[in-house]
């Protein structure tokens, strides 16, 4: 047993991390209390503990070749990945983003389409205020990028294709009457 300086607690030595200069062969605090001071280091000032990761990859290229081979062989990797992908872009977990999907009923926000299996469905953002609308497979998403996320030209869209598909019904029906009279005249 031992008594960590920091916190005061009297813990078996297996909470002490090992520290051969010292007379027990332990740290003065516990496991717990230096990790604690460490975080707290590294969000006052990440770049010290940067550099120290970045020189022990210049200095070790194999094992860290290796730990990077186990790494994207475990399928973490991916995952990771991904978990960084909307966190940093847009600030989002895979949680929250399987929540959206879930709530817009598993699929497109707008052609209901499932998910690939090989792509994810992407999150559809205003570009303008970074504000989050939903998930979109990457062809709506293309398509509202290609409208520019303009409402209006997304309403002229809407009304060509209407008036067009109109026309074709329209011009159908001028075809089926002139055939039922042309039968009916001979």
């Amino acid at each position: 047993m031992k008594r960590c300086k920091k916190c005061g607690l009297e813990k078996p030595l297996s909470e002490f991390y090992r520290m051969p200069e010292m007379r027990d062969g332990h740290r003065n605090d516990c496991k717990a209390c230096h990790n604690a001071a460490k975080a707290e280091r590294y969000r006052a000032d990440p770049g010290p503990a940067r550099a120290r990761a970045r020189q022990w990859r210049i200095d070790n290229p194999e094992r860290y070749a290796a730990t990077q081979a186990d790494f994207r062989a475990s399928g973490r990797k991916a995952i990771a990945d991904r978990k960084s992908h909307l966190k940093r872009n847009y600030g989002i977990t895979i949680e929250q983003y399987d929540a959206m999907l879930a709530e817009q009923g598993g699929g497109c926000g707008i052609c209901q389409r499932s998910p690939r299996t090989d792509i994810a469905l992407h999150v559809d953002h205003d570009h303008a205020t970074g504000a989050i609308r939903g998930i979109l497979c990457f062809r709506c998403n293309n398509a509202l990028g290609d409208f520019d996320d303009d409402p209006m030209m997304l309403r002229r869209a809407l009304f060509y294709v209407e008036q067009r598909a109109a026309d074709e019904l329209d011009d159908l029906a001028r075809r089926r009457a002139r055939a039922l009279i042309g039968r009916r005249a001979g």
